[in-house]
């Protein structure tokens, strides 16, 4: 980190520093050998996430995707970020021979030596990508993906807005704030001290899929707010935070590439590039009230004690079922799809 920051001029702009300590090779906490993934730190992993939580989360989540197969009249499903390949068997599992290809796109080499000793039983039919094709004809799903792209951090100080960077100060890493003329999507009611995020590679990677989606819909779970509450005058110390051994701090100068580093997901900034890029928005609800929709109630209802119990945390309000939505594009022809058919909360990006 200190040699890119001084061939950076001794300034970073934190989305930069971010990209680094997740990404570098050999380096960054998505490209070493950690565990990450994981219900408990016993097992050396770092965070949750709701495929690992319950199987019957990819299992409630194939029915929206058979759902949109079925709509689109596409049979290929892409999954960005795909972490353990927990979700993947999942789905593949669950769809069986509707699916005729399973394309990831995982950045990280370790993570995908992983998913192919995970996949293997699924033969020819999963393969692994590092770029987007031209065009595209398929359902695409991201769970806990857009959380983990680097963000730029804005300050706004007696007044005035500032990019926060990262620098070095006898030998140890700072913040170092820019006058910049960036700004959140939205004024900041108030003239207190304000620190927030934005997101021009979660903008730039759903534009991106915008253009190259031809045909099909896709859908990305996550934990954030919609612009308004994104932005609220008392969110002002951002959503910035990091994981490790299941705890939480928000610092991520220290334990560099040791811990994951995350932003809540601006929904309304999303849906916004997806209709820029000519992609329609399906339905935006919380994760509880779309796993209902997709038939999670039954299928607790039928699971052993110890999986019903582990399956509530994916729809209880006060764990993951408020925090975390679900939005959906699409390409093509509009249908009522099976995740937003009660409580879609469209109207509130």
């Amino acid at each position: 980190m200190e040699t890119a920051i001084g061939r950076a001029g001794g300034w970073l702009p934190f989305d930069r520093f971010m990209a680094l300590a997740l990404y570098a090779p050999g380096l960054g906490y998505y490209a070493n050998d950690s565990r990450k993934f994981g219900a408990m730190p016993a097992s050396g992993s770092d965070f949750v996430t709701a495929p690992e939580m319950s199987p019957l989360f990819g299992q409630a989540l194939a029915a929206q995707v058979l759902d949109a197969m079925q709509a689109t009249g596409t049979r290929e499903v892409w999954e960005f970020g795909a972490g353990s390949g927990a979700l993947a068997v999942q789905l593949l599992e669950a769809l069986g021979d509707k699916v005729t290809r399973y394309t990831i796109v995982e950045l990280s080499s370790s993570l995908r030596d992983r998913q192919r000793a995970r996949l293997v039983a699924f033969g020819a039919k999963v393969r692994w990508v590092s770029e987007l094709p031209e065009r595209m004809e398929a359902i695409v799903v991201g769970n806990e993906v857009l959380d983990a792209m680097p963000v730029k951090l804005l300050a706004r100080a007696a007044g005035q807005w500032f990019e926060r960077g990262v620098g070095l100060v006898e030998g140890a890493l700072q913040f170092m704030d820019r006058p910049t003329t960036l700004r959140p999507p939205t004024e900041i009611e108030g003239e207190h001290d304000y620190l927030t995020e934005i997101h021009p590679q979660a903008d730039a990677f759903i534009r991106t899929l915008g253009d190259r989606l031809v045909q099909g819909a896709a859908f990305f779970i996550d934990y954030g707010f919609s612009e308004r509450e994104y932005y609220h005058p008392q969110r002002h110390m951002g959503t910035l935070m990091c994981h490790k051994a299941h705890m939480a701090d928000a610092n991520p100068l220290l334990e560099l590439g040791l811990k994951d580093i995350t932003a809540h997901v601006n929904f309304t900034e999303l849906a916004v590039a997806a209709g820029e890029s000519g992609l329609q928005t399906l339905g935006y609800t919380t994760q509880a009230r779309f796993l209902i929709n997709c038939g999670i109630v039954p299928l607790l209802a039928q699971a052993p004690l110890a999986e019903r119990i582990a399956g509530q945390r994916l729809i209880t309000e006060h764990e993951m079922g408020e925090l975390f939505k679900v939005i959906g594009f699409h390409r093509g022809e509009f249908w009522d799809a099976l995740g937003f058919r009660e409580g879609d909360r469209t109207h509130t990006l």
